[in-house]
C-alpha cells in the first residue's frame, strides 16, 4: 500500500466544492481543510505508483478551483497506538 499526502491550494471561493469533489476520486481516503500555507490536505491510499499519477494528475489537478498541488510520499508510518503495541509484544 502506498500512502501519499497531497497539499492543495484552491481559489478562495472554491475550497469547499473542491474538497467534496476530491473526496469522490477513487484512492482518496480523506481530505482535510487546514490552516497554514495550503487550503486542503488529501491523504491517498493506493495499490501502486501508477495509481498515483492517475489520482493526482488526472484527478486532483483537474478539479475545478484547484490552483496548485504538491505531493509527498510516505515511506514510514508512525502511530502512537501501533508503537505501543509493538513495545508490548512478548510481554505478559
Amino acid at each position: 500500500m502506498i500512502t501519499a499526502i497531497v497539499m492543495i491550494n484552491c481559489e478562495v471561493d472554491s475550497i469547499s466544492e473542491a474538497a467534496v469533489a476530491i473526496t469522490e476520486i477513487p484512492g482518496v481516503s480523506k481530505v482535510y481543510s487546514v490552516t497554514g500555507d495550503v487550503d486542503l490536505v488529501a491523504v491517498l491510499e493506493l495499490a501502486d505508483y501508477q495509481d498515483l499519477a492517475q489520482v493526482v494528475t488526472d484527478g486532483i489537478a483537474k478539479v475545478a478551483g484547484v490552483e496548485k498541488i504538491g505531493t509527498h510520499l510516505a515511506f514510514r508510518t508512525y502511530s502512537a497506538g501501533e508503537l505501543e503495541q509493538a513495545f508490548q509484544l512478548g510481554l505478559d
